[in-house]
Formats: structure tokens, C-alpha cells, sequence
């Protein structure tokens, strides 16, 4: 057989856009397989002269699936850069928006991105692969249920952050607007509905997915396996925490071996470059770039919600820590290293973000018009980090003494998580791909190595120099190099 190249370009059901090279060797059998990121946004450089009060507007732009990660990181990195503490009520109205955040995001992703994979089947004919299949299977009323939870939860963040898709709630010091106690009865309505649609889809993955032999099979085997590190934050107790705390990194083993106040992020990760792809990879320090390889020698390390509940203890609320329990004990243990059972802890994280917001509104002190400690100092540096749903995002801002924006850094959840990314395609690609038989059906399941860990490579791609960088490979007919042309 002679050497030969698949592509799936664009690869779907994801946030921005990229493609799969494949190439198989003499006897059909997967020699390579890289995922690539063709986009480039440069938000780290159009950012610099900016008003730093900027920043969190604009990079809420980055996305539209996850702009409320990006809002929020921003807005902790101005507290820091002004060195201002919010007061109590104005964190736990960024935290009450923030989980209801979560919680819509992840139900986009179960029910629209990555869950069709299960619900309607990864062999499915392509056009039932999606919502349109997941409502035929699952049925109209929970198809009405689901749009329904989402556009109420939508709206919420709307009223309290002014906007859905570019919110203007967060502001150096504290936020923009205060909760109105008329708002009260509704919002406990709707946490409550929350929290028993999460529960509901704890139910719903439980009937369609554990209970079938073949989905188990598919999640624990050694096609989506990888045993990496694991990173996310915790609080003082070590339990998850999606919007403040430090950063916590266990190994392979479970182990802890870091965890570090945000702002050191630098000092604990770096960026490895690699030319076919327009996203770093990055990599712990103290262990140091080995290439794609998994294991302890490895500074790979992965974030999304796995990782989140592998490198921390546990879970602060009873319905999540209950399901938590539930999801170890199936897997054999802590920590789960197969990338498919990310699903399952999404839907665990979805109880933990509905659990959340109730406590939230309940707490008297949510509806406070104490909401503001207006900066005084000059600023300087700020960092901080916050839980996406895709995993953990650093904002990292400098300035000049008028406040204008001198150095912008992002390193995002895609990109923390580009390294295990990349081996997850091509050992699915390897372990699926034999003798050169290929279906549809299994190039779907090559792109469910990356699908479950719900990138958004619009989030992940930047370059420093601010220009893109071109290589132009010319090969002949039988795949050899002829030239290579580089800008």
C-alpha cells in the first residue's frame, strides 16, 4: 500500500477551528497524526496601549462560547493590579454568576458537542450526530427541558452581568451592580430547577452510558487513556474551587509534587513551541519539555474537568461529593485517567455549579450594595486565574504608571491542555486506524480524543511576535520533500 495522508479538516462539534492530519505508513497502519490549529488570533499584542480597565472586555471578544472566563480571570488580574480587595458581596456575586456560567457551559457541551458521541452513538450517520439526533433519542421534552434550563440560566447572566455573550459586570475593586432582593424568589427558583436538571443529566448519562457495556468498554480503554499530570484549583482544604484558590498538580499517581499562588504560574509553567501548529504546549519546569510522552518523566499535564477532580480532594457540596464518590469508585480510584470520562465529571461538576448557586442566593449577604473598594493604588503587575470549563486560564497583565497595557500574557485552558490534546488524537488515531480501514465512524472517534476535553481553540492560539508565521512544505508525488519555503 502505498504511504498516504487522511484528513478531517474541519474537525467538529468545538469552539474555533483546526483539522487532523493522518498518515499512515506502508501497510495502512497510523505512523502519524497531528492535531492541528490553522487560526491565529493576537489579542496579547492589539491589547498593549489599552486602558488596562479595558481588559476585561476585551478579551471576553477572544470567545463566544466562554467569555464570562475570560471576563472574570480579567477582572481578578485588575484587583491584583490595583492591589484592591473586593468586598465580601461583590465576590459572591462573581461567584454566583460565574457557576451559573459553568453550569450552562457544560450543559452545551453534554447535550450538544460532545454528548451526541453517546447518546446517538459514534457510529451514528454524521447528520443525527448532533442536538437534532440527541432530542430524537432522549425526546422532545427533554430536548425542551434542556433549551429551557439554558435560556433561563442565559437570562440570569444577562441581568446580573448586563450582557450574555460579552458580560460588563466585573470592574477593579468589585462589580457593577448589586443583586435586588425583588430578584430573590426567582433566582432560588432557579437554582433550585439547576440543580435538578444537573442531577436529571447525572441521570441521563447514567441510563444511556453506564448501563451500556459497550460505552464503558470504549471509556476505559487504551486507545483514550493517558496518565499524565493533573492541575486545577483548590481552596485551603484542597477541594475544587472554580473561582479562587491555589493551583494544585498532582502526578500520575496522585500524588501532589505542586501548588502554588497564581501569580507564581511563571515561575511552575512554560510554553514549548512546535511548527505545525499555531498553539504552545505548555509544560511544568520542574520536570521539563521530555516531547509527547506520558508518565511521571513527562511535564505534560492536563486541566478540564478530570483533571479538576483528580488533583483535588474533593467536593464541598453533598450531591456533587456524592457523585464524586460514585465516579472513583467505578473507575477503580483516583486518580481516572481516561480522557472519555471527562464527560462524566462535566456532568459531576454540573451538580457541584448547581449546588453552588444555591448557597449563593441563599446567603444573606448576596443582595449587599456594598459591592465596590475603589482603587488607589498605581498599578503595576496583575495575575490571576480562575476555573474555565475547559480547565485553568491565567490572565497576566503589566502596566505603565498611567495604566496602559505594556505586556499582556494568556495562557488559557485549551492551551494548558494542548499537550495531552495532541497525544490523545494520535494514539486514538493509531489504536483505532489498522490496514488502512477507515470509516466515517472511526474518524468520529479520533475526533472524540479531542471533543472530550471541549476545546476552544479560538481561545488557544497566539503567537508573540504578533505577525503569523508561514512554512510552505512542497512535496512530489510519492510524499518526498522538495522545498521548503519560510516567512
Amino acid at each position: 500500500m502505498k504511504n498516504q495522508k487522511i484528513t478531517i479538516d474541519p474537525i467538529t462539534r468545538l469552539e474555533g477551528h483546526g483539522k487532523i492530519e493522518i498518515f499512515l505508513d506502508d501497510v495502512g497502519n497510523v505512523a502519524k497524526a497531528y492535531y492541528q490549529i490553522p487560526e491565529l488570533r493576537g489579542f496579547e499584542i492589539f491589547s498593549v496601549g489599552r486602558p488596562a480597565e479595558d481588559m476585561p472586555q476585551i478579551t471576553s471578544r477572544i470567545c463566544g462560547v466562554c467569555p464570562t472566563a475570560h471576563h472574570t480571570a480579567g477582572t481578578k488580574a485588575l484587583d491584583d493590579l490595583y492591589k484592591v480587595e473586593p468586598p465580601p458581596a461583590a465576590k459572591k456575586i462573581r461567584e454566583l454568576i460565574y457557576n451559573t456560567f459553568i453550569l450552562e457551559d457544560h450543559a452545551l457541551h453534554v447535550y450538544i458537542l460532545g454528548g451526541p458521541d453517546f447518546i446517538v452513538g459514534p457510529h451514528a450517520p454524521k447528520e443525527l450526530r448532533n442536538v437534532v439526533g440527541v432530542i430524537q433519542k432522549v425526546g422532545v421534552d427533554v430536548g425542551k427541558k434542556v433549551i429551557s434550563i439554558r435560556r433561563r440560566l442565559r437570562d440570569f447572566i444577562s441581568y446580573a452581568g448586563g450582557k450574555i455573550i460579552h458580560p460588563v459586570f466585573g470592574l477593579p475593586g468589585g462589580v457593577a451592580k448589586s443583586i435586588e432582593k425583588d430578584e430573590l424568589p426567582k433566582l432560588k427558583e432557579l437554582a433550585k430547577d439547576g440543580l435538578d436538571f444537573a442531577l436529571f443529566t447525572l441521570q441521563v448519562f447514567k441510563d444511556i452510558v453506564l448501563k451500556n457495556n459497550n460505552y464503558l468498554e470504549l471509556i476505559t480503554s487504551e486507545e483514550f487513556t493517558h496518565k499524565t499530570h493533573y492541575m486545577g484549583i483548590v481552596d485551603k482544604d484542597n477541594n475544587l474551587n472554580f473561582y479562587d484558590g491555589d493551583i494544585r498538580v498532582v502526578d500520575p499517581n496522585g500524588n501532589e509534587i505542586l501548588q502554588f499562588d497564581p501569580r507564581e504560574y511563571a515561575e511552575h509553567i512554560a510554553e514549548h513551541v512546535e511548527p505545525w501548529s499555531y498553539v504552545n504546549f505548555p509544560y511544568l519546569k520542574q520536570i521539563g519539555w521530555k516531547g509527547f510522552t506520558d508518565g511521571a518523566e513527562s511535564g505534560i499535564f492536563s486541566v478540564a474537568p478530570l483533571a479538576r477532580l483528580n488533583a483535588s480532594e474533593g467536593l464541598t457540596t453533598p450531591e456533587a461529593q456524592k457523585a464524586y464518590d460514585e465516579f472513583y469508585k467505578t473507575l477503580n480510584g483516583k486518580p481516572v485517567h481516561h480522557t472519555l470520562a471527562n464527560h462524566w465529571a462535566r456532568v459531576i461538576e454540573m451538580i457541584y455549579a448547581a449546588e453552588k448557586m444555591n448557597e449563593l442566593v441563599n446567603d444573606p449577604e448576596i443582595t449587599s450594595t456594598d459591592i465596590r473598594v475603589i482603587p488607589k493604588n498605581t498599578p503595576t503587575i496583575g495575575i490571576a486565574a480562575v476555573e474555565a470549563p475547559r480547565g485553568t486560564l491565567f490572565h497576566h497583565y503589566e502596566t505603565d504608571e498611567n495604566g496602559l497595557i505594556v505586556k499582556t500574557n494568556l495562557v488559557v485552558a485549551t492551551q494548558n491542555n494542548s499537550g495531552r490534546i495532541a497525544m490523545s488524537v494520535e494514539k486514538a488515531a493509531k489504536g483505532l486506524i489498522k490496514n488502512g480501514n477507515v470509516s466515517e465512524g472511526l474518524l468520529n472517534m479520533v475526533e472524540m480524543a479531542f471533543r472530550a476535553y471541549d476545546p476552544c481553540n479560538a481561545c488557544a492560539t497566539h503567537t508573540l511576535p504578533g505577525q503569523m508565521p508561514l512554512t510552505i512544505h512542497i512535496n512530489d508525488k510519492d510524499g518526498n520533500l522538495i522545498k521548503k519555503i519560510h516567512r
